[in-house]
């Protein structure tokens, strides 16, 4: 029998291996107690950071997405998978001081680490072949916020409304408008109170645009605060409250940010779009890795505030699922969730800590500083890990702050523990689990060699930023190209058409190429469903002097810029058709505009007849495709449920009749047939224990491995030893056919219920004539 185990077909997660006599166990973790969420502590060179990298590599096997905040550099490790663990692999990460110091050349350290590797997996029942299942099962990604580096991702291009649910809330939404305010007057280092009038200035224009469901950009932020939508703040008229002069510092001060030319990487990218970071089109999770190591302490704040925020919004618009849906994982919380002081990052935070569980997103913290951090806060943390701290102070607080999260536990015996605590070795306290466990942590299948500097991350990212830049080429060249040489000064209009001005320079001269813009709104409603939904569109169209009709299906869509009303000086403009002239032509095409966006117009949605799901009103497909893996999961956690009533009888008869014929055995005779088997007989028992949640696994595993004590003479005078090794060898035989009945069961369970067994199709909702409305038609001058 193999001592090496197939944990995620059971959803469990391998973590590391506890001491049982003078052998080890894994031990594992059910994957649903990160629901609670979990905190790592440990000083420097504790393992700390192997051991997240270790719960990040379950999740990634187990399908799970992660969305992981990276201070240090660290945990893009996780990118470091070498299946065939070959020297070559490792030797462009190996750095030259670090093998002149161990006194070796880089390439006898490259093969001691590949070496070190295949023993450390080999010793911690794992196969080689895990990291090849870690490497393909998930999307891997290293996104760099302010720096071309990895994946760049725009921060600072759009500020978004959030969803009617956050809208609904306004404490949820006050919350999350102060700490994007705070954030931003943090990065041009203004005093982040919110009674301030900075901050309640910022905190009105966020309020006003998101409660219109509009977007806003730095750019339009800037203009705002110069002129903003309302003239009285509170009782206050708006140059009372916050002259304008005042407000133009403010705005020069946000002005500098986008001025400099090192923002341009922050206004470029991905947007930061949460749903769009969990699976790809095939189901597969993603790791989303942003590394922020680059950045100062303001940029650092500011990016995970927004990040924050956007997971919360992102939250609040999915379905209550009782399954693992991601992980949100931060790899260093200190200065983000202090104890005394409220920085922008620390409300979003504990928002996450009281309400993620609900929507399935389980949340993994990690520090090594264990003194300034708020215990109250993280009262929400179901699962503590605990390693080597440096101080009696460090442990006292710990101790401290872990019984005011969870009562009743035995600070004495923590205390002991934590005192005599070796390298990757962890307290585990779990709140699903009963007592205390101590572990040492199992071998990472990713390479860890610490921090990776940018060269090492645009290594590891030039394929992915490559695809990303040919998909930009390809957008860009379809622009249209205008012959100068035909400009002619501004044409008289003779009809009521409005103009509006769309400039993109500061040239001395202008040329104005005319579009015509059509826009109008829908309406789609079906009652049965619950859908009743206006969507307002427009649309531009190019305009040559030669046309004589509208082509509707030459179409643009565009973004709603901030159009001029007036032109500039030095303004050159191209020929108009005739039909722009004439009122009568004008209304035959609103009119022909209108019997396009009827033939045209639908909402597309999305379902699966099998699950009896269909998506619901604003839901995009990668929402509809999360909420229905919700569903799936939960289905998977039902059926292994049932697995466990069927079959949970039978494991405690193993254990009874195993655990009364060690009893039996002359304990002497045992340990110089049976070491062998009795491990991997531990093994089973451990992981069996932990599937059923059986928390006192590791006690029945010391019982059995103890027995017999005194029963040496009745065995000897019997002359039966040989009859109760082979009972056990049949009991051992029979629960590996359980637990291999078990693995079976529940792939089957888990194949059956995978998203990709089922079709998505779209359907629509079509609009009836008298739902559309509002038609407009304006003439649109933009430069060329």
């Amino acid at each position: 029998m193999s001592n090496s185990f197939n944990y995620e077909s059971l959803k469990l997660f391998y973590i590391g291996k506890q001491k049982d006599n003078n052998s080890y166990v894994p031990l594992v973790y059910q994957n649903k107690d990160l629901l609670t969420h979990a905190a790592i502590i440990g000083m420097t060179g504790s393992g700390k950071t192997g051991l997240g990298i270790t719960i990040l590599e379950e999740a990634a096997i187990d399908n799970i997405p992660s969305i992981i905040i990276d201070p240090k550099g660290d945990m893009t490790n996780l990118l470091l998978t070498f299946p065939n663990l070959q020297t070559s692999d490792f030797e462009p990460w190996i750095e030259e001081q670090e093998a002149i110091n161990s006194g070796k050349t880089i390439q006898e350290f490259a093969q001691s680490r590949a070496e070190l590797w295949k023993k450390g997996l080999e010793q911690d029942f794992q196969d080689i072949s895990r990291i090849e299942k870690l490497k393909n099962s998930a999307d891997y990604t290293i996104y760099t916020p302010g720096s071309d580096a990895g994946v760049q991702v725009s921060i600072l291009s759009s500020f978004k409304a959030p969803s009617k649910e956050v809208l609904e809330d306004n404490e949820l939404l006050v919350s999350l408008i102060n700490s994007t305010v705070s954030s931003i007057l943090a990065l041009i280092e203004e005093k982040a109170d919110s009674s301030l009038k900075e901050s309640i200035l910022l905190s009105s224009i966020f309020l006003n645009a998101f409660k219109e469901q509009k977007d806003l950009s730095l750019e339009e932020l800037i203009s705002l605060i110069v002129t903003p939508p309302f003239s009285k703040i509170g009782v206050f008229a708006l140059e009372t409250f916050f002259a304008q002069n005042d407000r133009l510092k403010l705005a020069l001060k946000l002005n500098g940010i986008i001025a400099n030319p090192a923002f341009s990487t922050w206004i470029e990218g991905e947007a930061l779009d949460i749903s769009k970071m969990l699976y790809d089109e095939n189901g597969k999770a993603k790791v989303s890795i942003f590394s922020i190591a680059h950045l100062n302490d303001a940029q650092r704040m500011f990016f995970v505030t927004i990040l924050l925020n956007q997971m919360v919004a992102w939250m609040r618009r999915q379905e209550g699922t009782t399954s693992l849906k991601a992980l949100l994982y931060m790899d260093e919380i200190f200065g983000y969730f202090p104890p005394s002081s409220n920085p922008p990052s620390k409300q979003p935070m504990l928002t996450l800590l009281k309400q993620a569980r609900s929507f399935g997103i389980g949340i993994v913290l990690s520090t090594q500083n264990p003194v300034d951090i708020d215990y109250k806060g993280l009262s929400n943390i179901g699962t503590w890990f605990i390693g080597r701290l440096q101080t009696k102070q460090d442990i006292d607080k710990v101790i401290d702050g872990l019984s005011g999260a969870n009562q009743g536990i035995n600070k004495a015996q923590i205390a002991s523990l934590l005192s005599n605590l070796e390298k990757r070795n962890f307290v585990l306290n779990n709140v699903n689990d009963d007592g205390i466990k101590v572990f040492e942590t199992r071998w990472a299948l990713s390479y860890l060699k610490g921090p990776i500097p940018k060269d090492g991350i645009k290594k590891l990212m030039s394929e992915k930023k490559s695809l990303n830049n040919k998909e930009k080429i390809s957008v860009n060249t379809s622009e249209t190209k205008i012959d100068i040489s035909k400009s002619i000064p501004k044409p008289i209009l003779i009809s009521n058409i409005g103009e509006l001005y769309l400039y993109s320079s500061q040239n001395s001269n202008y040329y104005m190429q005319p579009y015509l813009i059509c826009s109008g709104s829908v309406r789609f409603v079906n009652t049965s469903m619950q859908i009743d939904i206006e969507k307002n569109l427009k649309y531009k169209f190019y305009l040559d002097e030669k046309m004589e009709e509208v082509n509707f299906d030459e179409k643009e869509e565009f973004s709603d810029l901030k159009f001029e009303t007036k032109e500039k000086a030095n303004t050159n403009y191209y020929e108009l058709p005739k039909f722009i002239q004439n009122e009568r032509d004008l209304k035959q095409i609103e009119k022909d505009f209108s019997d396009y966006l009827y033939r045209n117009s639908k909402l597309t949605l999305y379902k699966i007849d099998s699950l009896k799901l269909s998506s619901k009103q604003e839901e995009n497909l990668e929402d509809f495709k999360i909420r229905v893996q919700d569903r799936l999961n939960e289905k998977i956690d039902l059926e292994i449920e049932k697995l466990k009533n069927k079959y949970e009888k039978e494991n405690s008869d193993f254990e009874t009749k195993i655990s009364k014929l060690y009893d039996k055995l002359d304990k002497e005779k045992r340990e110089a047939t049976a070491s062998t088997t009795d491990t991997i007989l531990d093994i089973g028992t451990s992981i069996l224990g932990a599937f059923f949640g059986k928390s006192n696994a590791a006690s029945s595993l010391g019982k059995i491995a103890s027995g017999a004590k005194g029963a040496n003479k009745i065995l000897k005078e019997r002359e039966d030893v040989k009859i109760v090794e082979n009972e056990i060898a049949v009991l051992q035989e029979q629960k590996a056919s359980l637990l291999n009945i078990l693995e079976t069961e529940v792939s089957k369970i888990k194949e059956e219920n995978s998203i990709s067994k089922f079709q998505i199709e779209e359907f629509y909702i079509n609009p009836k004539r008298t739902d559309i409305y509002n038609l407009k038609l304006e003439l649109l001058w933009q430069e060329q």
